[in-house]
């Protein structure tokens, strides 16, 4: 069984439909831990020794929050910043990361054809993503397409509802096993692993 480790990063939470019932699919699955970084640091005094043996304890780390001007809200990039740290994370000794899993778990106002070539936002949310990809690579970790909600401004309650649901069953799904390189070359969103 993979354990899996949520950094959730909401700065307002009491406004999100979507991530709020997310985060309720995911804490009705057993053994998985969900820290939420703007609860525990309301300051952004992130106490980094801890932050990185919660890493340490986990198989897969998954960021999920809703996409903020192409990233993540400000909190979790201070997160990066300070607890991927030279010597732990990356660097001649650096690989206290290495052979774990990082991905993404992505709410966004847009539709899914607008995050493409051809859409409103010019790239797909795999290509926007591409620093936390990148950063999964720096420290030795494989990195997942994104799962991804869309058009969240509008959605139904029905719609979130199936969402919800689907994420709950991938969360299921990745503690019991990982996509192949194949499966996560070949997918843009890990919304489609699930649906197999």
């Amino acid at each position: 069984m993979n354990r899996i480790l949520i950094l959730f990063a909401h700065p307002a939470l009491e406004k999100s439909r979507v991530q709020r019932r997310l985060l309720k699919a995911a804490e009705a699955i057993e053994d998985i831990t969900i820290h939420d970084l703007y609860e525990t640091y309301p300051d952004f005094m992130i106490d980094v020794p801890a932050e990185q043996s919660l890493l340490l304890e986990h198989d897969l780390i998954l960021f999920q929050h809703p996409l903020y001007w192409y990233s993540c809200p400000s909190l979790l990039k201070e997160w990066q910043d300070l607890v991927l740290e030279y010597g732990f994370a990356y660097g001649r000794e650096g690989d206290a990361l290495k052979g774990k899993t990082l991905g993404s778990i992505i709410s966004s106002g847009g539709s899914r054809m607008s995050y493409s070539n051809e859409g409103r936002n010019h790239y797909s949310m795999k290509q926007l993503l591409q620093p936390f990809d990148q950063t999964a690579r720096l420290c030795g970790m494989d990195y997942l397409p994104p799962f991804a909600v869309h058009r969240t401004h509008d959605m139904h309650e029905s719609v979130i509802d199936e969402h919800s649901e689907h994420y709950r069953q991938i969360l299921w799904r990745l503690q019991r096993g990982l996509p192949s390189k194949e499966e996560t070359n070949s997918l843009e969103y890990l919304n489609d692993w699930a649906a197999e």
